[in-house]
């Protein structure tokens, strides 16, 4: 084998390992909810009060809280969930900068590759909670949307969190996306816009309770 394919076939073998490590720690989990939200936005910040609450509230319905383990609004879910006792997730990456994992996490894992990791975001969720971000955060929430109207993945609740952050951007889907006709209206209407995690919250939980047995992705 030339030193090329040795170095691929080195790359597919680390890919497996990560899945196969991804998936041993987090058998068991049950249904959790998946909060993605800006690293930078600090304790003081609004949206980090909110998302603390929100793993709170997620904790005590019995659902786990997995985040990108980071500072931010990683940090601040999984610190509610974990300071009611609930169980928090930290999926954290390789990067040469602003990704250091936090301190409130029961299982905590690093990635090298980010689709593994995006793979452990989606295979227990049973709702994803998206705070303002910035282009990772889009990208998570466009992956987490483009599965969903795919059918790759149950019709589970996309929430956005922040009116005054997210309407902007509602905004351009409504008048320029779907109004050329790129996307349909149901398509439009996967998303929830709210204010306050006690929102967010609710409409997760109660499509989880109404659908107890869906739970993560078609893996």
């Amino acid at each position: 084998m030339d030193s090329a394919k040795m170095v691929e076939a080195w790359r597919v073998m680390r890919i497996q390992a990560e899945l196969v490590d991804g998936i041993e720690h987090l058998t068991g989990l049950g249904p959790a909810v998946t909060v993605f939200g800006s690293a930078r936005l600090p304790e003081s910040d609004n949206y980090y009060t909110d998302a603390c609450r929100l793993g709170q509230l997620l904790a005590e319905a019995g659902l786990a809280v997995i985040t990108g383990g980071g500072p931010g609004i990683m940090e601040a879910a999984n610190r509610g969930a974990y300071q009611q006792g609930g169980r928090a997730v930290g999926l954290n990456i390789e990067l040469p900068h602003e990704q250091s994992a936090n301190t409130y996490q029961t299982t905590s894992l690093t990635f090298r590759y980010f689709f593994v990791r995006k793979m452990m975001f989606v295979k227990h969720t049973v709702g994803f909670a998206i705070y303002p971000g910035g282009f990772g955060t889009m990208d998570e929430l466009f992956e987490a949307l483009t599965l969903v109207q795919t059918g790759k993945v149950a019709k589970f609740p996309i929430v956005l969190v922040g009116r005054d952050y997210w309407s902007g951007l509602m905004d351009w889907l409504q008048k320029t996306m779907l109004a050329s006709g790129c996307i349909s209206r149901a398509d439009f209407d996967l998303l929830h816009l709210v204010d306050t995690a006690d929102e967010a919250a609710r409409i997760i939980v109660d499509r989880h309770h109404a659908y107890p047995d869906v739970v993560g992705g078609g893996f």
